[in-house]
């Protein structure tokens, strides 16, 4: 995977991450910015151990670190916030205290955006793999809840063929999925 693949795949994600954390729009693109640099200054020596914990895992942390870079910034000089161990502990620790009390669950948010990402990518690979009939069919019946009678009138087609596009195309859309989360 290319540096520009690597961004084009995750930056959204750390993006999504940052705003929900609560950091302005160019705080995020700040922090996607400081997580890239990060993962591009570990990547070409990181050695994947399941046992210690998941890429994605990993690249939470350095976004959430970044995103407590970003709050520290807001803050006066004369309160300075130090945290020297980059624990997930420490980390949840600190950014409540950046927020008052009301850090958002960054785990939770990561994991839904996670699922949105894949998603998207999953059925954009799949939009490749089949028919544009069938995709378009799946696009209206099953992304934009079009109900199957309205789908099946709009483009002149019989019910079994709505639901067998749908059936077909979604096994690809899990299948992409899958393969992606590996």
């Amino acid at each position: 995977m290319s540096w520009q693949e690597f961004f084009d795949a995750y930056w959204q994600l750390i993006y999504g991450l940052a705003l929900k954390a609560g950091l302005t729009d160019a705080e995020a693109q700040d922090a996607v910015q400081e997580t890239i640099i990060t993962a591009a200054k570990h990547l070409p020596g990181f050695h994947y151990d399941p046992k210690v914990c998941t890429f994605r895992t990993w690249l939470l942390r350095q976004a959430r670190w970044r995103i407590i870079d970003q709050l520290r910034k807001r803050l006066p000089a004369s309160q300075p916030v130090e945290a020297a161990v980059e624990d997930d502990a420490t980390a949840t620790a600190l950014l409540d205290q950046l927020t008052g009390g009301v850090a958002p669950d960054l785990e939770q948010i990561w994991a839904e955006e996670w699922e949105k990402l894949v998603l998207a990518a999953a059925i954009e690979r799949a939009k490749q793999q089949v028919r544009p009939e069938q995709f378009q069919i799946f696009d209206l019946y099953a992304l934009k809840g079009m109900s199957a009678t309205q789908v099946a009138r709009l483009l002149g087609v019989s019910m079994a063929r709505v639901y067998l596009a749908k059936y077909r195309v979604a096994r690809v859309v899990r299948a992409e999925a899958m393969r992606l989360e590996q």
